[in-house]
């Protein structure tokens, strides 16, 4: 009698022999679908700001005529997506850094990581300085430079640090700000941006743009402990198998899933009823629980973002439901191309060197602008890769990393994906 052999496990050994017969390290497509889930929503979230809606006064947005549509949205977005996807984004880039490291051994891989990270870092200051001052990819090649010296520590002291991170801001708020030189209150730098983004002069688009990225480098200097808590926690999953291999870790992703599910909304909804708690109960509003409550609002994303990375991939292990995600994976391979494409598109659309669409028509366009936008990137994903082996940006970033320029068309067209 023949044995029957799942067919995750037929994948599992082709994917080993894979990598037994070539140098060429292997892609994971639950990994690149993932990734390029994450970056719709990252997407969703900062074209808020692009469309300059995040930067009007909060009178002006409520005396909008969308002003209701625009609440409920935001409502919306503020439980599903801020912080959640781009604490995805983050893990993700953790765990691509997990890859890279333990693939590349020795002296000569570590500085071709460092490599790696000089050309990451130099893409974030032409974003950050020259495009869209909401650039994340200079705090990400930082903290990866962090992470190069702690990642021979255990597991669960990467988890331990991940999480103390993760909580760690409030507790050095005071120290780290009379620390930094003055900075201005967010109403005044943003009324200054809005004017100028507002003005169709190339000249005061860049100053403003800027000196908003100078005053963001500041007054978001919690930033690093955000991006140094996922990537420990990318890392970690990396090192583990998670998304390498998730058919043999299902159990832990499921629990995962839940886990997340059930500690992330206990803590929205000890964000939501905290005031008044500690309205009704004065002698419990010290400092003291001030601190502690807003150190666990810090674990909320994370909470739900480990949740959402969870429930893609057991879902992605499905065939019928990876039908369905698989077309994230094309957009997740020229994941770095696409986050700033949706900067410059974002710009040409809502700034006023561009269309001048503005945010004074409210959210309703932006979201319209959303869905086209990731539509049209998941068919550009698919149309680029079926003739050229990596994305442009990728491709550069490559080439930097290695030191020789890498082959970029395909010998022959790509197999549309199953």
């Amino acid at each position: 009698m023949s044995r029957r052999v799942h067919p995750h496990a037929k994948v599992r050994s082709q994917a080993g022999a894979s990598r037994l017969n070539t140098s060429k390290p292997p892609r994971y497509e639950v990994i690149d679908a993932l990734r390029g889930f994450a970056l719709a929503g990252v997407a969703l979230v900062n074209l808020r700001w692009l469309s300059l809606y995040e930067m009007m006064p909060k009178a002006t947005r409520e005396a909008l005529p969308s002003a209701g549509f625009d609440a409920a949205a935001i409502s919306a977005m503020s439980v599903l997506a801020d912080g959640k996807f781009i604490t995805v984004f983050s893990l993700l880039f953790g765990l691509g850094f997990a890859l890279q490291l333990d693939r590349d051994e020795g002296a000569a891989g570590v500085h071709r990581y460092l490599r790696r990270m000089l050309g990451l870092a130099l893409i974030g200051l032409l974003h950050g300085y020259f495009i869209w001052w909401g650039d994340i990819l200079l705090t990400y090649a930082v903290v990866g430079v962090v992470l190069l010296p702690l990642r021979h520590l255990p597991d669960r002291a990467l988890l331990a640090i991940a999480l103390a991170v993760a909580v760690l801001p409030p507790l050095i708020s005071a120290p780290v700000r009379a620390w930094l030189p003055p900075i201005p209150a967010g109403k005044e730098v943003f009324a200054q941006a809005l004017q100028a983004f507002s003005m169709p002069s190339w000249r005061e688009f860049l100053h403003g743009n800027i000196a908003v990225a100078n005053w963001a480098r500041m007054a978001n200097w919690a930033l690093v402990c955000f991006v140094l808590s996922r990537f420990l926690l990318g890392y970690w999953a990396g090192r583990k198998g998670l998304l390498q291999d998730p058919w043999r870790h299902r159990a832990l992703l499921g629990g995962l899933c839940v886990g997340g599910v059930v500690l992330g909304l206990a803590l929205m909804g000890l964000a939501e009823v905290q005031a008044s708690w500690r309205a009704s109960h004065p002698d419990l509003d010290t400092r003291a629980v001030k601190l502690t409550l807003r150190m666990l609002a810090r674990l909320e994303p994370i909470a739900l973002g480990v949740a959402y990375a969870a429930a893609f991939v057991l879902a992605f292990s499905h065939p019928r439901m990876r039908r369905w995600l698989s077309p994230f994976a094309a957009v997740g391979r020229m994941a770095l191309t696409h986050y700033l494409l949706q900067s410059v598109v974002g710009v040409a659309l809502f700034y006023a060197i561009g269309l001048d669409l503005g945010g004074e028509r409210g959210l309703a366009p932006v979201l319209l602008a959303w869905a086209l936008l990731f539509a049209a990137q998941v068919l550009v994903s698919q149309w680029w890769l079926s003739r050229f082996q990596y994305g442009p940006v990728e491709w550069l970033w490559r080439w930097t990393t290695r030191g020789a320029r890498p082959p970029f068309r395909r010998l022959s067209p790509e197999p549309a994906a199953a």
